[in-house]
């Protein structure tokens, strides 16, 4: 594990981390509950900005991991 070297690297950290905490998943906007598991939305995964190509099932990007796996 590495930790910041300097000032500058540590406030960049602290930053990002002050930035992840302010924005909280909210259910029925970011994910709903579906037998005790998250089932994010195609609203937090559009907003999250990336395909993690995992099979979402409200993938916006499109991925399809039964497609992919062929």
């Amino acid at each position: 594990m590495s930790f910041p070297i300097n000032e500058e690297e540590d406030d960049f950290f602290f930053d990002d981390f002050k930035s992840a905490k302010s924005e909280s998943l909210k259910e029925g906007l970011d994910f709903y509950l579906e037998n005790g598991y998250r089932v994010f939305t195609e609203h937090y995964l559009s907003k999250r900005g990336y395909c993690c190509k995992n099979g979402c099932r409200h993938c916006p990007y499109g991925f399809d991991k039964r497609k992919a796996t062929s």
